[in-house]
């Protein structure tokens, strides 16, 4: 499971091998971590080798999945959106990157539209339909 995950997250950011051991060992350099090379990260993917438990989380950071989704144990991984949000990360969407003011507007257009989903009910004679609650008596209209 862990060689598919990782190819697919590779292939899934169009990075190279080559790029994702530069951006590995740029991210975790030091004298106490041995350098990646584009070589060793393709026979983890193969299946040929199995990384270690440090590479396995560094791998997991890169990606921003957990380890538990790498090594196939979780069928997939859950990511709180707000905290994307929140994050230092670059956001893009549809290849344009979002400023920090979209991500903000984009937030409160997500958190807006889940608090007023609890208040909205479906009309009874169309299931298509749905209507707001604005917490108006139909006395006062």
């Amino acid at each position: 499971m862990f060689p598919e995950r990782l190819r697919a997250l590779r292939h899934g950011q169009n990075i190279t091998l080559e790029q994702l051991a530069t951006d590995l060992n740029k991210q975790y350099p030091g004298p106490a971590e041995k350098a990646n090379t584009s070589s060793q990260i393709g026979n983890w993917e193969r299946g040929v080798r199995t990384p270690s438990y440090v590479e396995v989380r560094k791998l997991a950071e890169y990606f921003d999945v957990t380890m538990d989704y790498l090594s196939g144990k979780a069928d997939h991984d859950e990511y709180d959106l707000s905290k994307l949000f929140l994050s230092g990360k670059q956001l893009t969407f549809n290849h344009k990157v979002l400023t920090s003011e979209d991500r903000y507007e984009l937030f409160q257009l997500m958190d807006g539209y889940l608090h007023g989903k609890n208040r909205r009910t479906t009309h009874p004679d169309n299931d298509q339909q749905e209507e707001l609650d604005l917490g108006l008596d139909e006395n006062k209209k």
